[in-house]
């Protein structure tokens, strides 16, 4: 019900006066504002009280999780006293308002000015969508796990506390209450100082560092005692936080919700569907494999392998013959009255071998090297090559005294008749 000036793009505004300033979205949705801001920056020689005008009063009635926090933030957040602040505003937000109070008559200015590509929501679009997709190995990773304990150590020392003392809490329900209350705490420890960090970088350099260096060492040493995470449960967690923290980098990373709500789904539907994908390729693989056709692959085989198979498959089926031979199947008596001896028969079938050793001997001097039967072959070779040859001559010789005497016979038969 105040009267605001209404702020618009490229407006430069002077005042010395108390006054209330409030820019109006505009609804009509452009993609290439996607990443769009307008900044206000508001500037004095001396100092103003800059205070924020919410249109919600109530802020139960915040439609998502994220205005509600904001909300609160705001309550209890102090009006702000400087010279100079600036105020960064989505393109699709709320309309926002805010007030100024000079502490004595001195002229302030209103600068309104539009950036096409933020980069602080570029990054932070590109982060979520990096952290979503890559949380399940950084959960894993043992540096991540070191360096994600040192940031939540210096940004939430209450939540890293408490984390550190979870074994020390008996009840489950005390130990969430008091996680609720830290990260509302942290939440709001971190946006006062992200509001004064210019203020405490310029006056208290020095604690800050400190502060930095004490707490980060002794989160790592922390860390580092209770090691990695192990188990699989506490993997997962660790997950699905990350990709929590994703989804949230994501939304403040677009000034279109919409398109930040169809971001985190078609993460998600990636995500779900590698399970069905990899279910249909292993299904499709099998199918692939149950209707190919079988080729017959033939494989030479060398020497040796042609030996070992062969005496391996002597010696197993003699075996089957000893079994065949000990089965009540078999007729002993009939295979006894027609052997010539029984009685080898019998040590055979009880696991004597089936060649004796003087018929190894005889066998290894008649066909092994150096014997009677390679000698007689060699020899009848070279035999049958040397009566070859001789004979092959005589014959060429016969074919050749029977050429010249038909080109010569002729000639006196034909004298003869004239």
């Amino acid at each position: 019900g105040k009267n605001c000036s209404l702020l618009q793009e490229m407006d430069v505004i002077q005042k010395q006066d108390e006054n209330c300033y409030c820019y109006v979205q505009n609804r009509t949705i452009h993609l290439h504002y996607l990443w769009s801001t307008l900044q206000i920056k508001v500037s004095s020689r001396e100092k103003f009280r800059f205070e924020p005008i919410s249109e919600k009063n109530n802020c139960w009635n915040s439609e998502t999780v994220f205005e509600f926090a904001a909300c609160a933030v705001q309550i209890l957040w102090k009006p702000e006293t400087c010279t100079e602040t600036f105020l960064s505003i989505k393109q699709y937000g709320e309309d926002v308002c805010f007030k100024i109070q000079p502490f004595k008559i001195e002229p302030y200015i209103v600068r309104v000015k539009r950036e096409m590509l933020d980069g602080k929501l570029l990054f932070l679009f590109v982060a979520g969508i990096f952290l979503f997709h890559f949380a399940n190995s950084m959960s894993r990773s043992a540096k991540f796990f070191y360096l994600s304990g040192i940031i939540l150590g210096v940004l939430a020392l209450l939540v890293f506390v408490l984390l550190a003392l979870k074994r020390f809490i008996p009840r489950h329900s005390t130990f969430w209450i008091l996680m609720s209350g830290s990260c509302m705490v942290s939440l709001y420890l971190i946006y006062c100082f992200k509001e004064n960090m210019q203020w405490l970088w310029s006056e208290h350099k020095n604690y800050l560092l400190g502060y930095f260096l004490a707490v980060g060492i002794t989160s790592f040493a922390i860390c580092y005692q209770h090691g990695p995470l192990t188990t699989e449960l506490s993997i997962n967690l660790l997950t699905w936080m990350l990709q929590l923290i994703a989804f949230v980098l994501i939304y403040f990373g677009v000034t279109i919700p919409q398109v930040a709500y169809a971001v985190i789904a078609v993460s998600l539907c990636s995500k779900g569907l590698c399970y069905p994908l990899d279910a249909a390729c292993h299904i499709a693989r099998k199918m692939k494999h149950h209707f190919k056709s079988k080729k017959l692959v033939f494989k030479y085989l060398t020497e040796d392998e042609y030996r070992e198979q062969g005496e391996s498959e002597t010696i197993r089926a003699l075996e089957e013959l000893r079994s065949f031979c000990r089965s009540p199947d078999f007729p002993s008596w009939i295979a006894i009255s027609k052997l010539q001896a029984p009685h080898r028969f019998a040590a055979f079938v009880l696991g004597s071998p089936h060649v004796s050793p003087s018929e190894a001997k005889a066998h290894d001097e008649q066909y092994g090297i150096g014997s009677s039967f390679l000698e007689e072959q060699l020899f009848e070779t070279r035999a049958q090559s040397e009566q070859d040859e001789p004979a092959n001559s005589v014959h060429e010789e016969d074919e050749e005294i029977a050429n010249e005497m038909h080109t010569q016979v002729p000639f006196p038969y034909a004298t003869e008749l004239l």
